[in-house]
């Protein structure tokens, strides 16, 4: 199969396209919010109607891959989420997702996605090219993937347990809370007792001088996470995606002034919103590749 149906599930809403094998090139991307649905079996019609809208029609029979977020069992396809679409929680979704799509089990997968964003920016944005790889995800929480030689890795030399830098300790807690959206909504409710969100922030940040310093302090924890958790993995890029990612310009310099010199790259994501589409695309056909050579050498 040289196309694939992908799905980024994210908290608020869900997104989906076609990936095609030849370049990981996608198609029309068709997103909506979870406004009204409230079960599992919503949820898997809502997957069905984006599915059919990005492929033209043509859902029914294709495979699926799926990037959604953790807790998750991934072999089994079963969500462990309780704070996130809880009406999923427990429910075989590879079985549902496979029923209603009219394909097998087996065509039906799922990855993480801070796995899965890694992955499309390896394939096809701002890690091409690279040997070693970090990809950090910054919203609410902080979400994070290690690749070597194009290959997503949970262990080895300078490897978080499980890849995850989230619970890293630090400062006078953990990563995340100095490098996520609470944190910048925190630094500027600290500094004018005022809450908005950060999407909010970055809109008035022009003319904001304690919006600009929230997103600033952001900037110099990410930096200095990354230059004391990551030197021992040696990466030579660090992709930064997510949506604060897309304020970037507020908190960079700052992210990079709290580096050491001989810390990694860091770089914007390219493929921004569509790089877990992409990842999952990525997931698919080179692991369809790997079986295929497999099978053929035995």
């Amino acid at each position: 199969m040289n196309r694939v149906l992908t799905f980024d599930v994210g908290g608020s809403h869900v997104s989906s396209a076609v990936c095609q094998s030849d370049g990981f090139r996608l198609g029309p991307v068709a997103s909506a919010v979870y406004a009204k649905v409230a079960s599992s079996q919503a949820f898997v019609e809502l997957l069905y109607e984006l599915g059919t809208e990005a492929s033209g029609g043509a859902a029914k029979g294709m495979g699926a891959t799926l990037a959604v977020p953790g807790p998750f069992d991934f072999k089994a396809g079963v969500s462990l989420m309780r704070h996130k679409l809880p009406y999923l929680y427990g429910v075989d979704l590879r079985e549902s997702i496979a029923a209603r799509f009219g394909c097998r089990r087996d065509e039906v997968r799922f990855l993480n996605d801070a796995d899965a964003y890694l992955l499309g920016e390896l394939g096809a944005g701002a890690g091409r090219g690279f040997d070693r790889v970090v990809g950090l995800t910054l919203g609410t929480g902080f979400g994070s993937a290690f690749a070597v030689h194009g290959r997503l890795v949970t262990e080895g030399p300078g490897v978080p347990k499980d890849g995850e830098i989230w619970n890293v300790p630090y400062g006078a807690g953990i990563a995340e809370d100095y490098v996520s959206s609470r944190a910048i909504t925190g630094n500027y409710l600290r500094r004018t007792g005022k809450t908005c969100t950060v999407a909010d922030l970055a809109t008035v940040a022009p003319g904001d001088s304690a919006a600009q310093e929230s997103f600033a302090e952001f900037g110099e924890h990410l930096g200095r996470v990354i230059g004391t958790v990551l030197p021992k993995f040696d990466a030579e890029v660090v992709v930064l995606g997510g949506g604060i990612a897309r304020a970037s310009g507020l908190f960079l310099e700052a992210a990079r002034h709290g580096l050491n010199s001989d810390s990694p790259e860091l770089r914007v994501s390219e493929l921004k919103d569509c790089a877990a589409l992409v990842g999952c695309g990525v997931d698919r056909f080179t692991r369809d590749t790997e079986m295929t050579a497999a099978a053929k050498a035995t």
